[in-house]
């Protein structure tokens, strides 16, 4: 029997919960949202490292032109001593050149900046450019002549090459009136202009031309000593 004064217990009715379908659907929802975004990123991803990538191999590219196009174009008529003989080519290149695996390029620049002549080299470099294991290289020296016990250094300029070519515009003579290419130049005169080839992976067939200061007759090789 209830006590008097007091009152039945009441219960209120709350509102009605998710169901197990509706808590599935929802959660299917959510995965294929999940797995949306990841998709999308991921491709963002990949887009930005091939973007990246194609950006530094460009950027390699215009490297590489530059360096070419500053040593071509500051070319000088210096006869180089190759292996303890004198000449009076100025330009070597073609095909077994410089141990290279397709076509070999060697010359003596100038604009080798040294103030006061306070370095003990001279203001000339030789360079040389080859192909070797698909990498162009350009390899350089701080004599324009043999120094025994002196090796000289390479740099990598590019990646992937799969061939490189050279070719000669000869000075336009009286028996010569004609601009013809020719693959390789023997003479103490600088030619006329240069061409080069370069058959990349990345970026096919590139060929650059360079006109040259020609005309000018080749020092002896030893007579830039510093």
């Amino acid at each position: 029997m209830a006590a008097s004064g007091s009152s039945p217990s009441t219960y209120s009715v709350g509102s009605k919960g998710f169901t197990l379908l509706e808590i599935l659907i929802a959660m299917a929802i959510f995965t294929m949202i999940g797995l949306a975004s990841h998709s999308v990123l991921t491709t963002v991803l990949n887009s930005d490292d091939i973007s990246s990538a194609r950006t530094q191999k460009l950027e390699a590219l215009q490297r590489a032109m530059l360096f070419i196009e500053r040593d071509l174009l500051q070319a000088v008529p210096r006869a180089v001593r190759i292996e303890g003989e004198n000449n009076d080519k100025v330009i070597s290149g073609g095909s077994n050149q410089v141990g290279s695996e397709a076509d070999g390029l060697l010359l003596v620049r100038a604009g080798w900046h040294n103030p006061q002549l306070m370095l003990p080299r001279s203001t000339l470099q030789p360079v040389a450019y080859r192909l070797v294991q698909g990498k162009l290289e350009r390899v350089y020296t701080n004599y324009p002549d043999n120094v025994i016990g002196y090796e000289p250094k390479v740099k990598v300029l590019l990646e992937d090459i799969e061939d490189f070519q050279v070719q000669f515009l000869a000075p336009s003579t009286e028996q010569n009136s004609q601009n013809n290419w020719s693959e390789s130049y023997v003479g103490s005169t600088l030619p006329k202009a240069i061409a080069i080839e370069i058959q990349s992976k990345d970026f096919g067939l590139i060929r650059r031309e360079f006109l040259l200061a020609s005309g000018a007759v080749a020092a002896p090789a030893a007579a830039e000593e510093n």
